[in-house]
Order: structure tokens, then sequence, then C-alpha cells
């Protein structure tokens, strides 16, 4: 299974996300996360991100006679590689961004029926820009946001933290400026 196979699938996005910044979890642990999602469909992709060595387990334990496993996440595995995207038809593109955007919407979801959610206090945000850019400033503007989004993405999971899902997309929106 490619990277691109593997990753592009909500369920096994969802536990990316959820083990990001450092954390370890258990398959249980992760369960409790996706509360949406059946048991026996975290096992099942928890057992094929590990096999794909997307996740290697952190700590093993004995909990009443059975190995209770942690999983930590291998962010230099969780990524499609440029040979992946290029390689890639539109169809692909188009199931990739579906994905996405249903993952989001799992996300947004879960965080919206927790007790404690309070999109305002928690600066949610939604907004969508359209700029005219020429080739040479898209790749700027992407290079800024990778340099303004990188120390971010390595902080590790602190008490004082919360998790944020950060989701920027950009694609041409079509047609030329007219003069």
């Amino acid at each position: 299974m490619d990277s691109l196979e593997l990753l592009a699938h909500p369920v096994r996005l969802r536990i990316v996300h959820a083990l990001s910044g450092g954390r370890t979890r258990t398959t249980a642990q992760l369960c409790a996360h996706l509360p949406d999602v059946s048991k026996a469909t975290v096992y099942r992709h928890v057992d094929l991100l590990a096999n794909a060595g997307v996740l290697e387990v952190a700590a093993e334990h004995r909990v009443r006679g059975a190995v209770e496993r942690s999983y930590r996440l291998r962010p230099e595995r969780a990524i499609i590689d440029a040979d992946a995207v290029a390689a890639a038809k539109p169809e692909d593109h188009r199931d990739v961004f579906a994905l996405a955007m249903v993952t989001l919407l799992a996300e947004f979801n879960a965080y919206l029926d927790r007790e404690d959610a309070d999109p305002a206090a928690d600066l949610v945000g939604y907004r969508q820009h359209a700029v005219w850019l020429d080739r040479a400033e898209v790749g700027s503007l992407i290079d800024g946001l990778r340099a303004a989004i990188l120390p971010y993405l390595r902080n590790p999971a602190t008490p004082e933290r919360a998790r944020y899902l950060l989701s920027p997309i950009l694609f041409p929106a079509g047609g030329q400026a007219e003069t």
C-alpha cells in the first residue's frame, strides 16, 4: 500500500492527528478520542498504520493478563511523498480533497460535541480569502506559511496546550484578471 492509499482514509488520518505533537495513546484511548468510530475499526486501522511503520509501539503494559500497547506517531512516515503526488491523477486529487474535508468535518463535529466547546473562546476560525498571485508569489506565500507554522509543529503536548488542527488549503479558483 503506497503512502497516498495508506493515509487517504478518514479514520487513519484522524488517528494520525490524535497522535501528532509527540503524544502517545493506547488503542483504548484512541477509541475514546474517536467515539463515532467503532472499536473494531479503530483497532484495524491502528494495526494497518503500525504494520506500515507510521505508528510505533512506545510502551507495553500488562492489563488483566493482556498486553496493552501505547503507540507513537513516526511523523517522517506520515507523509504523502512527492512522487505519489506527482503521479496522482485529477480523480485521485478529488478523492483526497474530499477525504480531507470529511476528516475535517468529523474532527470539527467531535469538537462541537464536547461539553466544554466554546468556539469564540477557543478562537476557532474558518475564513477564506481570495488573493491574486503570480507563480513566484504563490511560492513565496507557501514558504512564508511553512516558516510561520513549522516552529509550532514541533511543540510537544503539555497540560497547558490545547491541540488545534490547522488546515491551509490553496488552489487556483480559476480565471485571469480582466484588464
